[in-house]
C-alpha cells in the first residue's frame, strides 16, 4: 500500500476528508489515516500519480510532505 506524509490533519473530521479525497480516485478502494503520525495510507487497483494524489489531498484542504 502506498503511504503518503500529510500534514495538517488534527481530528476524526481531518481523516475523514482526506479519505473521501482519495476515495474519489478511481481504483482507491481501502484508506488507512493515522493522525498521530501525520500518515496515510491506500489501496489502489491501478497505480495512482503523485500529482493526482497531492491535487485530491490539497483540494481537501491538507498539504502532501514530500519524503
Amino acid at each position: 500500500m502506498p503511504e503518503i506524509k500529510v500534514k495538517g490533519m488534527s481530528c476524526g473530521h481531518c481523516a475523514a476528508a482526506v479519505t473521501r479525497a482519495l476515495q474519489s480516485l478511481p481504483g482507491v478502494s481501502e484508506v488507512q489515516v493515522d493522525l498521530a503520525g501525520g500518515r496515510v495510507t491506500y489501496q489502489s487497483a491501478a497505480p495512482q500519480p503523485p500529482e493526482e494524489v497531492s491535487r485530491v489531498i490539497k483540494t481537501a484542504g491538507y498539504e502532501v510532505v514530500a519524503a
